[in-house]
């Protein structure tokens, strides 16, 4: 196991922690038993001195003083060997004497203590009928058990909360090899570990998204630029006059408009959800659109509230340029009108409705467009992610033969 890994350390602090509470269990029963032991001298050692004093020559006032304090004599061999020799019978304390080997114990049979006293061969037995019990190693052994139980429990709890980070490093480690579907760790869980997973699938999904729109805007790329230079190719081959040479000059036309178009979406790709944004007014936005299309405030009809968005002011604009132009290109009387309905902008032209389902239109380079208006079919595509990334959606609906093109803010971000 790598000595640098969480899971070593985890590992190595709960041996510690096991061993810290077995050495402190063992000390406590050790301490308990010599107090125990301290507490049964304390009790009996009085009690046999008593009875030492007396040679073994007890008298009836002798005998019946101990029966007032709870103490009974045995005298009989045979019930002194029947307790002594009995297998239950435990030895709580034992002393001898180093010089006279005097024997000194503690018996305990049946929950009842017997002091056993030894002395120059002679023999005797004292019950205490009133024995009392207090033993608390019951309870530092149900306080260790517990114990022990409990930190097992979270050494392997904390193990399974973070075993998915196992399996979070082999996927990192597969992202270089551009694997970006796997199924990974409790993602409704709640904990630090779950929502890294979300979080780090969630990562894995744009980095998937973002490879394919790059591959497919790559080929389309190939193939749109393919066709200007095919055709410019072909008209410098051809004689020089005055209209091949306007038929090649549209060519670079439409080569830089396409330039343009890819700079946009390189832009927006570049940029994500990262772009900054602040307070702009409407009218301002809109107007910076109307200067990069080179239009007159003729064909834009303002009908709006001159509200203030938050929004990259950039590519915002490029945004509105587009809707704008499409409305104008489309429309027969080459009109927009631009309107506010509470947070929503609206731009709305008369014409014909979109032919195919409006979301295949934020495909990039969709075929369905209308290619003879030198479009490229990225329009509502770089509109699409512009609007997204700036937090507003992009909706369509034809009435009364009126195309409308919804920018619905998700959030108000108005003053």
């Amino acid at each position: 196991m790598n000595r640098q890994s969480i899971f070593f350390t985890i590992t190595v602090s709960f041996i510690i922690s096991i061993l810290l509470v077995v050495v402190s269990f063992l000390i406590l029963l050790t301490h308990n038993y010599k107090t125990q032991e301290n507490q049964l001298l304390d009790k009996y050692v009085y009690v046999s001195k008593m009875v030492s004093k007396q040679d073994f020559r007890f008298s009836e006032t002798f005998i019946k003083n101990l029966e007032d304090i709870n103490y009974k004599l045995i005298f009989e061999k045979s019930q002194i060997n029947a307790i002594t020799y009995n297998p239950k019978t435990k030895v709580l304390v034992e002393r001898v004497h180093p010089k006279h080997n005097d024997i000194f114990r503690v018996l305990n049979l049946d929950d009842v203590n017997y002091v056993y006293i030894k002395k120059r061969g002679d023999t005797i037995l004292i019950k205490d009928e009133d024995t009392s019990h207090n033993d608390t190693s019951i309870y530092i052994i149900l306080v260790f058990a517990i114990l022990f139980i409990t930190i097992v429990l979270v050494y392997l709890i904390t193990l399974r909360k973070l075993m998915p980070l196992k399996i979070l490093k082999d996927k990192v480690r597969t992202l270089g090899d551009e694997n970006f579907d796997f199924e990974c760790c409790n993602t409704k869980g709640k904990d630090e570990v779950s929502l890294l997973a979300v979080e780090f699938k969630k990562s894995a999904q744009k980095l998937k998204n973002l490879k394919e729109a790059r591959n497919i805007f790559i080929r389309n790329i190939m193939h749109e630029l393919k066709t200007p230079i095919t055709k410019g190719k072909f008209l410098t081959s051809l004689e020089q006059n005055e209209e091949n040479n306007e038929k090649l000059k549209s060519v670079f036309i439409r080569l830089e408009a396409l330039i343009n178009e890819f700079a946009s979406i390189e832009e927006l790709i570049s940029s994500n959800k990262n772009i900054d944004k602040k307070f702009y007014f409407l009218d301002d936005i809109i107007d910076n659109a109307k200067d990069i299309l080179m239009i007159e405030d003729e064909y834009v009809i303002s009908k709006y509230e001159n509200k203030k968005l938050e929004v990259n002011f950039k590519l915002f604009s490029i945004a509105v340029k587009n809707l704008i132009d499409n409305a104008i290109k489309y429309s027969p009387n080459k009109e927009v009108i631009i309107k506010t309905e509470d947070e929503n902008i609206i731009f709305e032209n008369i014409g014909l409705e979109l032919e195919a389902p409006f979301e295949k239109y934020f495909e990039p380079f969709f075929s369905n467009e209308d290619k003879s208006k030198d479009s490229f079919g990225l329009g509502l595509y770089i509109v699409h992610n512009i609007l997204k990334a700036n937090g507003y959606i992009l909706e369509y609906e034809y009435k009364n033969e009126t195309n409308r093109f919804i920018c619905k803010k998700e959030e108000s971000s108005t003053i």
